[in-house]
């Protein structure tokens, strides 16, 4: 690939999250949406007249035989992340998954394993660790600004009035613990890594599924208390507090434009807008990964999604949780 050429995208799974990534790519100079696929062609040609996109189809199987697709977003539900996006690496293609990767820590394994066998870029579309705050804010952790941290607390919950069938439904990998849970177990684990011992508790719908779980993560020196639901708003703030100072994130803290830091009763407040909704900034990544002949980002790398993967199969472990 020519290093100033466009990197040429396709998307499968055109639902909500797929419709504001290909928003996003449209702010991106470099990104171009080529091809989109669905199981129903109608579906297809409707997006792609909306994105000004030049193909459709109405397989996926077919987008993957596509020659001209450099990197293809996978945004169908979770249940099949693992089968299409081994298929994309093996038909040649980079490839951007949503989160959580898989249902399963092995079927994670095997799509890292793909990515090394195919050589081909394979990135977690953990969008949040690429937004301009979050890693600004991560580097001052880092750089031991606040201190060592002690305490950790971040949730993610709204109250759904009709819980639909990817959400409820078993087979889907539907429930609040692989589609929202996923985040608050994200910064505990970029921020104090893995947890020496996790608790965890659900309620669940009747199809069996989480409706909203509670975690608290143990760590030698420090303790995460986190939580997600769909059953009832929180106010989707988030705080990382260390024996120097604390910082709290911006509600919506997992696609934050500012944070402040409080230290010795002094605030301060730190604004970075996001390009458009925060998606463009992981399709940078992607790009910047491609051009350097990069399979793995070094900011979400994949041993990243194989430990945060081992950390959600503990609490799905823990809270009884199996899928269909």
């Amino acid at each position: 690939m020519n290093k100033d050429q466009k990197i040429r995208w396709g998307i499968i799974g055109l639902g909500n999250i797929a419709n504001q990534f290909a928003s996003d790519l449209e702010l991106i100079e470099e990104a171009e949406l080529y091809a989109v696929a669905s199981r129903d062609i109608a579906k297809a040609n409707d997006f792609a007249k909306k994105y000004d996109c030049n193909k459709f189809y109405g397989s996926y199987n077919d987008l993957f035989l596509d020659d001209s697709v450099d990197i293809v977003y996978i945004a169908t539900p979770h249940d099949s992340h693992a089968e299409l996006s081994i298929l994309a690496m093996k038909n040649g293609k980079h490839v951007l998954c949503e989160k959580p990767l898989s249902l399963s820590h092995y079927d994670a394994v095997q799509m890292i394993k793909a990515s090394k066998k195919y050589n081909k870029f394979f990135m977690e579309a953990f969008w949040t660790r690429f937004i301009p705050s979050i890693r600004e804010l991560l580097s001052k952790v880092k750089n031991n600004e606040i201190g060592n941290i002690k305490y950790l607390k971040a949730d993610f919950a709204y109250y759904n009035s009709e819980l639909g069938i990817r959400l409820t439904d078993k087979k889907l990998g539907g429930g609040a613990l692989y589609d929202i849970g996923v985040y608050p177990l994200f910064l505990s684990y970029i921020i104090l890594g893995i947890p020496e011992e996790i608790l965890a508790k659900s309620t669940f719908h009747t199809t069996g599924v989480d409706l909203q779980t509670t975690m608290i993560l143990q760590y030698q020196s420090a303790q995460s208390v986190l939580h997600a639901g769909l059953v009832s708003a929180s106010d989707m703030k988030a705080t990382i507090s260390g024996t120097n100072g604390r910082i709290d994130i911006d509600s919506p803290w997992f696609m934050t434009e500012g944070y402040s830091i409080i230290e010795n009763e002094q605030e301060e407040n730190f604004k970075i807008p996001n390009i458009g909704k925060g998606y463009a900034h992981e399709a940078i990544e992607c790009h910047n990964c491609i051009k350097n002949n990069q399979i793995e980002s070094q900011l979400w790398s994949h041993q990243n999604s194989l430990e945060l993967s081992s950390i959600v199969e503990e609490v799905k472990n823990q809270i009884g949780l199996k899928f269909d």
